[in-house]
């Protein structure tokens, strides 16, 4: 008998000793490659305040990529540089997966060219000729666009389909979202595209502020005129004051309701909204106002499930805008 009790309380012992670290609870986040440096830098931060307790992966799979998993419940928040659409709204409905919609900053999606360049301006119409699906094939040259501009071949990066910048790039220059040509380069990753644009001088493409902002010795931000209006620069005052349209828009991220369940969910976004707007900054977006992060708070708080939005876009709208319609709910 008193062997029996000394060999389990070796074994005890020799189990303690040689058991691993505790494992790390974790927080799942996918979906927008915009959103990403927010969500990866509020993640970093929180990490370091959790000492290793809680790990946070952040997938760059695209809005739509990001919203395809979270609708199966296999993340716990979405990153989206989009509201989310019907048809997104339906997948959701159909696995019972409910949500809690948060705007988290404001981005001025970029139009760039390689330094090289001499354009310097573009209005959205001619950005329409070279991107409206009637373009494909035809429209090769820059000056098929604009007489004025160079006669050498025009190379398009832009963002993949499952991209919510390409869902909503597409909806403000042609007036349709996914209504693209197919014949440029695509990809997920604006990190390919910033490559991709800064190897050729006749290139043109597309990404949020913040990897123009990261790449600005290796790329040239294109001022924007729009309904005839003076060309006007992305920047983070042109998007306060509401001159920089129509490619100013929220990003957000999306709370699977039922993961707040779990503590560490939760406390990462309690954590993001009240961290959110320097860490915002920091990554060269553009903060919301205060009131918007309390509103937040206010939604987590009391469990508010559902999209402000109704399932569409609404393109060229501005900071105050964006809070009429959240003052209303």
């Amino acid at each position: 008998m008193k062997r029996t009790q000394l060999f389990t309380a070796l074994a005890v012992a020799f189990a303690g000793v040689h058991a691993g670290p505790a494992i790390a609870q974790i927080v799942k986040v996918d979906g927008s490659s915009t959103v990403f440096p927010v969500t990866e830098a509020v993640a970093e931060d929180f990490q370091k305040a959790k000492k290793g307790a809680v790990k946070v992966t952040v997938g760059i799979s695209g809005t739509g990529g990001g919203f395809k998993k979270f609708c199966r419940g296999e993340t716990d928040i979405s990153n989206a540089s989009r509201p989310i659409t019907k048809s997104e709204m339906e997948e959701c409905t159909k696995t019972g997966v409910r949500y809690l919609e948060m705007p988290v900053a404001y981005d001025a999606l970029t139009v760039v060219v390689n330094p090289k360049s001499q354009l310097a301006a573009i209005s959205i119409e001619e950005l329409k000729k070279m991107w409206e699906p009637a373009a494909q094939g035809k429209i090769t040259n820059w000056n098929q666009v604009n007489a004025a501009f160079p006669d050498a071949p025009l190379k398009l990066f832009g963002a993949g389909a499952d991209s919510g910048t390409f869902d909503y790039f597409t909806e403000a220059v042609t007036g349709k979202s996914k209504s693209s040509r197919g014949d440029f380069t695509a990809s997920e990753d604006d990190n390919v595209l910033v490559q991709g644009v800064s190897r050729d001088v006749n290139a043109i493409g597309f990404f949020g502020y913040a990897y123009y902002a990261e790449n600005r010795d290796k790329l040239k931000g294109l001022a924007i005129s729009w309904k005839g209006g003076k060309p006007v620069a992305p920047s983070e005052q042109t998007v306060l004051d509401g001159s920089y349209q129509p490619l100013s828009r929220p990003i957000f991220i999306y709370v699977n309701e039922a993961s707040l369940k779990k503590p560490e969910v939760r406390e990462f976004v309690e954590y993001y909204n009240r961290h959110g707007a320097k860490l915002s900054k920091e990554v060269k977006y553009v903060p919301l106002p205060a009131k918007a992060y309390e509103y937040n708070l206010d939604v987590l708080a009391k469990g508010r499930v559902g999209t402000k939005f109704g399932g569409e876009n609404k393109v060229g709208l501005t900071i105050e805008e964006l809070m009429k319609l959240e003052a209303k709910l």
